[in-house]
């Protein structure tokens, strides 16, 4: 997987994809991240790249142009290294559709990502019909940019890349992989403030210890997330 990020903000990108799980993964050369600043592709020296909405409204809108060059600059950069020339593009916006853990593994599929983060009121229509091709949301809610739910989406991808985790199997057991919430986890010691480990997790009877799992998942999902059966 080769991330590409078109932000105003690398630093933020940069700095946490850096750390932990994605950080290994990078250094390891598992997943690639090219992270490219719009405003190097400013139209003006002062690396301005937002203008006042026609029609009027609160705010600033992103122009068009600058982040059509940065786009164009990661397909080129594509093309120089032998890949395909039209990456998938997603835009990450309050009103796409909701991102869950489906998505991600269609995502988690491509070979380029490009990952468009907007700011301020958004980003001028017309450059958005232009080059994405699907709009992500994290949540009903709003932020101030793009960058957290860009970093929201490529961990979750990242995790499903062959060799991030040391266990390929947590991947495939965690919540919402097969639509149920993940059984609780128990570990050192026994007995904690009173509380102990169940006792079936203690007896070694493997096909005893799924069955349990698979109930408690089942009824964690009940209790908190039911609309997920």
């Amino acid at each position: 997987m080769h991330y590409h990020v078109l932000t105003l903000f690398p630093d933020m990108i940069e700095h946490a994809m850096g750390q932990s799980i994605t950080g290994r993964a990078l250094q390891n050369s598992l997943l690639s991240m090219d992270v490219i600043n719009i405003r190097d592709f400013s139209e003006n020296k002062y690396n301005k790249v937002d203008d006042y909405p026609y029609g009027g409204g609160a705010g600033m809108v992103m122009q068009p142009g600058p982040v059509f060059c940065a786009y164009e600059k990661v397909k080129e950069n594509i093309e120089k290294q032998g890949r395909v020339s039209k990456p998938k593009v997603v835009y990450m916006t309050p009103q796409g559709k909701v991102f869950h853990q489906k998505i991600a593994k269609e995502l988690a599929k491509e070979e380029d990502l490009v990952i468009l983060c907007g700011h301020y009121e958004g980003i001028d229509e017309r450059v958005l019909e232009e080059i994405v091709d699907e709009n992500i949301s994290i949540g009903d809610y709003i932020l101030t940019g793009g960058e957290l739910p860009a970093l929201v989406v490529m961990d979750s991808i990242a995790r499903l890349l062959p060799g991030v985790l040391h266990n390929e199997e947590s991947a495939q057991l965690e919540s919402f992989s097969n639509n149920l919430l993940e059984y609780p986890q128990y570990t050192r010691p026994v007995e904690w403030h009173g509380k102990r480990v169940p006792e079936v997790l203690l007896s070694g009877h493997h096909a005893n210890i799924e069955k349990w799992r698979q109930q408690q998942s089942l009824e964690r999902t009940k209790e908190r997330r039911p609309d997920l059966l």
